[in-house]
C-alpha cells in the first residue's frame, strides 16, 4: 500500500481537514519514523485513499524529499521498494531489477546505507481512537 509523504503540519492541514491532537502528541513522542492512518483526506488523487477513506501519511525530514516536497508544495506518494509477497529490502542493492527497470528514474542517493526498521504505524480516527498496527 501506498503512502503520503508529508514535509510538516502546513502540508498535514492542506490533506486533512481534521487531525486529531493525540496524532501530534504521538509524533512529538515518537523515537522512530512513525506513519500514521488519519481519516478523510482531501486534495490527494483519489487511488491512494484506502477504501476505509482513510491515509497513511508520514511526516519526513530527510533533506532530499523534504526540499523536493517545498520547492512542489506537495506532498510524495511512497511505497517500499518491493514487489508484493517479497522481502522488503534494506539496502539499495537489495532492490530487485524488476523494480528498478519499472520506475521513471532513481535518485543517486545514499544506495550505499542501511535502512533502519520500518516505520511503527498507527492509525487514528477523528474521534481520537489509537490502534497500533506494527510496533
Amino acid at each position: 500500500s501506498m503512502i503520503c509523504l508529508m514535509n510538516g503540519e502546513k502540508m498535514m492541514y492542506n490533506v486533512f481537514k481534521e487531525i486529531p491532537e493525540v496524532a501530534w502528541q504521538i509524533l512529538d513522542l515518537s523515537e522512530n519514523p512513525t506513519t500514521l492512518i488519519l481519516d478523510n483526506p482531501r486534495n490527494v488523487a483519489a487511488n491512494i485513499i484506502a477504501p476505509d477513506g482513510t491515509l497513511g501519511v508520514r511526516i519526513v525530514k530527510e533533506p532530499f524529499c523534504f526540499k523536493l516536497m517545498e520547492r512542489m508544495k506537495k506532498p510524495l506518494v511512497s511505497t517500499s521498494a518491493n514487489i508484493s509477497g517479497q522481502l522488503t529490502p534494506t539496502s539499495f542493492k537489495e532492490i530487485s531489477a524488476e523494480i528498478i527497470k519499472g520506475v521513471d528514474y532513481v535518485v543517486n542517493l545514499y544506495h550505499e546505507k542501511v535502512a533502519g526498521k520500518p516505520s511503527t504505524i498507527i492509525k487514528l480516527t477523528n474521534d481520537s481512537q489509537v490502534k497500533v498496527l506494527r510496533k
